[in-house]
This record gives C-alpha cells, sequence and structure tokens, in this order.
C-alpha cells in the first residue's frame, strides 16, 4: 500500500532515496510511528525529507496518497464535493449587533461540527446567503465566508475577520516552503541561514560538552570545560530601493527586512529611490534633510561586508546611462557610475529583485543593471534567495 506513495513523492519533486525508503519501512515494522495517521504523517516527514524547501511538496503528496484515513479529515470532505465558486461570492453582508451575535451558538465539539458539515455537504443542492445551516455566505451558518459564527469552518475567504474559525478549508500549512514561491519571513530565515559564518571569540562561557566527555574519561572524575560563546561574524550592508514601483512589493521587502534584522547582528541599512546616485538615507521621513554621503558609506565600510541590493530595477534606463537623468533631482554623475563604485568597494555583493524572473527581459533596466552587476542579479525567491547566499558566502 505505500508504493503508490513513494511514487506520489518523487511525482511532487520530493527526492526520496532508496535508503530512505527502506528507514520508513523498517521503522513502521518495529512500530515507531504507532497507529495513527498523524504519527505516520511526522515520522514519514522526518524520514524522508531532508530539505525544508520540499515539505510543502511531501503535504501535498501524503494529502494525494492517503486522504480519507483520519477519523474526519477536513482532506476527504473536499475530495467528496468540489463546492460551486457561486455559493461562496461576497455579496452584501449581514450586520448583526453584539446581542445577535451572543445568541448565536457553537457547535459544542470540533467532532460534531465535522459531522455536521459532512451533512450539509451531502444535501446540500445550491446557494444559500444570510442563513444559519448550509454553506453559505453573510449569516450565522458555521460553514462558508463573510458570516459569524463563534465556532465555525471558514470556506472560501481571502482572511480572517472574527478570528473564530477552528478549520480553515484553504489553509495549507507549509506553503510558503516551497522554492518557487514569493517569500515569507520563515522562509526567508531558512535562506539566510546559508550566509553564516560563525567565530568563536569572547568569553568562556559555553559549554563544550564533547570536551567535558573526554576530559572526564581521561582524568577519572567530572571534569567540566567551557568555550567561548559562538557568535554570528557576517557583517551586511543592505541597500533597499524605496518608492514609486517598489509599492508593489512593500510586503516581501518588509519581511526581509525583518528577518535579515534576526539573522545578522552586524548589519547596516540604507534607503535610495531607483538607482544609487550621491546620497542615501536611514530615514525616509528625512530624506531629503539628512542624507548621508554615499562615498562616505563606501568608504567606511571595510571589503569583508556582504552588500545585498534590494530593488526591482525598473527605470528609465536614461536612470542608469547619463548625468541628470534621476528622475528626482539632478544627478552629477550617472547611476551606473555609482553602481559600478559600489560593486568595486565590496567584491560580494547581489542584486536582489522581487520582479519574477520570467518578466526581467520585458525591461531594459534590468538587463542594465544585471550586466553591471556580473550576472549577479536573483529573484526575491526563496529558491533565488539560496543562490544569492551561495553567491556572497
Amino acid at each position: 500500500m505505500f508504493l503508490p506513495f513513494l511514487d506520489s513523492l518523487r511525482r511532487n519533486g520530493v527526492p526520496v532515496s532508496l535508503r530512505e525508503w527502506l528507514d520508513l519501512i523498517a521503522g513502521l515494522q518495529a512500530g515507531v510511528a504507532g497507529w495513527t495517521v498523524e504519527g505516520f504523517y511526522h515520522f514519514a516527514r522526518v524520514a524522508l525529507v531532508k530539505d525544508e524547501r520540499h515539505l510543502d511538496r511531501f503535504d501535498r503528496a501524503f494529502s494525494e496518497s492517503f486522504s480519507g484515513l483520519a477519523e474526519i479529515p477536513l482532506e476527504s470532505l473536499v475530495s467528496e464535493r468540489a463546492l460551486p465558486r457561486e455559493w461562496l461570492e461576497k455579496l452584501p453582508e449581514k450586520l448583526l449587533s453584539d446581542e445577535e451575535k451572543a445568541a448565536v451558538q457553537g457547535s459544542g465539539s470540533f467532532e460534531a461540527l465535522m459531522e455536521a458539515l459532512r451533512a450539509r455537504l451531502a444535501e446540500q443542492q445550491g446557494r444559500h446567503q444570510g442563513g444559519s445551516k448550509w454553506v453559505g455566505t453573510a449569516g450565522t451558518s458555521p460553514f462558508g465566508a463573510y458570516g459569524y459564527n463563534p465556532e465555525g469552518v471558514r470556506i472560501g475567504q481571502d482572511a480572517s475577520r472574527h478570528r473564530r474559525a477552528v478549520k480553515v478549508w484553504d489553509k495549507r500549512e507549509f506553503r510558503d516552503f516551497d522554492d518557487s514561491v514569493a517569500l515569507g519571513t520563515r522562509n526567508i530565515k531558512v535562506a539566510l541561514k546559508r550566509l553564516r559564518q560563525w567565530a568563536r571569540h569572547g568569553a568562556a562561557e559555553e559549554l563544550d560538552l564533547p570536551a567535558t566527555i573526554r576530559a572526564s574519561a581521561d582524568h577519572g572524575y567530572i571534569d567540566v570545560q567551557t568555550r567561548p560563546e559562538r557568535r554570528n561574524a557576517v557583517k551586511v550592508l543592505l541597500f533597499l530601493d524605496v518608492g514609486g514601483s517598489m509599492d508593489d512589493h512593500i510586503r516581501v521587502v518588509d519581511e526581509l527586512f525583518s528577518a535579515a534584522r534576526a539573522e545578522f547582528k552586524h548589519m547596516q541599512h540604507f534607503y535610495f529611490h531607483n538607482c544609487l546616485y550621491e546620497g542615501l538615507w536611514t530615514d525616509n521621513r528625512r530624506r531629503w534633510t539628512e542624507q548621508t554621503p554615499t562615498l562616505e558609506v563606501l568608504n567606511r565600510f571595510g571589503r569583508d561586508y556582504k552588500c545585498v541590493v534590494v530593488g526591482d530595477a525598473s527605470m528609465s534606463p536614461y536612470e542608469i546611462a547619463v548625468p541628470g537623468g534621476a528622475n528626482e533631482h539632478w544627478n552629477p554623475e550617472s547611476g551606473e557610475t555609482w553602481l559600478r563604485r559600489l560593486t568595486g568597494a565590496f567584491p560580494d555583493h547581489v542584486w536582489l529583485n522581487p520582479v519574477p524572473e520570467a518578466h526581467w527581459h520585458r525591461t531594459q533596466s534590468i538587463a542594465m543593471i544585471g550586466h553591471i552587476f556580473e550576472n549577479r542579479m536573483m529573484p526575491l525567491t526563496l529558491d533565488g534567495l539560496t543562490r544569492a547566499m551561495r553567491v556572497l558566502g
């Protein structure tokens, strides 16, 4: 019964070796996973997935192979019946007072809620709105979208509103880990770890367990050994494009900035607009009054800094190629001049572009900056960020 699971894993792109598969079978024979679907799921994931980027693919393969084995699996309900889109379209909503909301009763238990959903899916024949029983919208039914219920299953709604759903039909827990999708903060941290370089320095305040065991065995008594605490020694300079077309990418850049802050102790950031010129800033509210000369930044930080530029590189070619081409001020020297100074000052450099890589050929300025950066422009996806970390490392 497990061979179709192996086929599904490989079909979904999870690289499972024969050794890993035999380890899974041996573990099942030894009873490691117990006798529950949940136990088998977690054991199989540990045994077969060696890279966090493949967790979402494993999730899909597992669902394909074993949907319907849980006691009341939501996945089996989905496979039993595909709900027509018009059943869940958002129409004018029913507004409830606090007293009306308080009068709405929950199902009492998760099992009762799932059994009720199974019954509704078997019986329902059409769209319902504003009701209290069927899968629909804008009512007090526990099933559907844009309504209210203290214990419900949210179906077809793009975001939570009341924070009351006990189950979300559309949610996939590991969806963001696939390396072809836009980044989330968790994904970014996974990729940024590839750039970590650890150095030993500071006070000897961390227990060195292997050395303690070795010294205790040699001396015949417990001989505690310590070592300097590990610290992240990577130094990062982050240059962020803001404003204009970058407004479409605010969320993902926010997430990158947040994750980088958490991962790197030695990080400095500066903002620019479209292309680097003679001035940078660290506070967008004071971009015209408190700029830092770019030349000062290039001279202040050493060549050991990793330089990461984040921007969509989408602008008029004149903004890169000619003096005075900047769209907000007169630049005495061309953007290309400053970009080449940047890449010369920091040999370890990359440009991260939030525009999908398949669209780069449509914009001349992207090609120009890619050439200046010696083809070190990477897409802002998990795979692109991983490639960038390899270049920088």
